[in-house]
């Protein structure tokens, strides 16, 4: 089962959930069915695959946290140096630790082990590379986790979300 794209009163899109939990907001009477893929749960209930819930919400700010998983995401489990794209990745300090480099989203990137290697206590510079783009901290948490789900329950959302 996919999972479901949860929308505040106004249809801006608040989170993304189980589609258990969506059925709970459904029979609870919390939310409302807006869309589903066709598939049934049992004989009567479809999969949902975007509610609304049917009181506005007030989010406050979310601050995507920093982690591996999250800077692999970020990076598309692919080398900022030579651009391989492969399970062999390492996280890789842009401004080596003993040169004052610190554990933050501007500083850490995804690197294969050969390229790891190759810059090895140096900045890119030093070493001679180039990083394929400058690492940053994700600017919006909601498009973040968004891009982490597949393309056919990203199709049945992309209407709800803000381009």
């Amino acid at each position: 089962m996919e999972k479901v794209l949860l929308l505040n009163a106004t249809y801006e899109p608040l989170n993304v959930c189980s589609w258990q939990r969506a059925l709970k907001l459904i029979v609870k009477g919390k939310a409302e069915e807006i869309e589903h893929n066709g598939c049934l749960i049992n004989q009567t209930i479809s999969a949902p695959t975007v509610i609304r819930l049917r009181y506005y919400v007030v989010v406050p700010y979310k601050e995507l946290p920093f982690n591996k998983k999250n800077i692999y995401h970020r990076d598309n489990h692919t080398c900022q140096y030579c651009g391989k794209k492969t399970s062999d990745l390492t996280i890789d300090h842009v401004i080596p630790k003993s040169k004052g480099g610190k554990n933050t989203w501007d500083n850490i990137v995804t690197a294969c082990t050969k390229c790891n290697n190759k810059k090895a206590n140096k900045t890119p510079q030093e070493a001679g590379m180039k990083l394929a783009k400058k690492p940053g901290r994700p600017t919006n948490y909601l498009e973040f986790e968004l891009t982490k789900y597949s393309h056919e329950a990203f199709d049945h959302w992309q209407k709800y979300i803000a381009s």
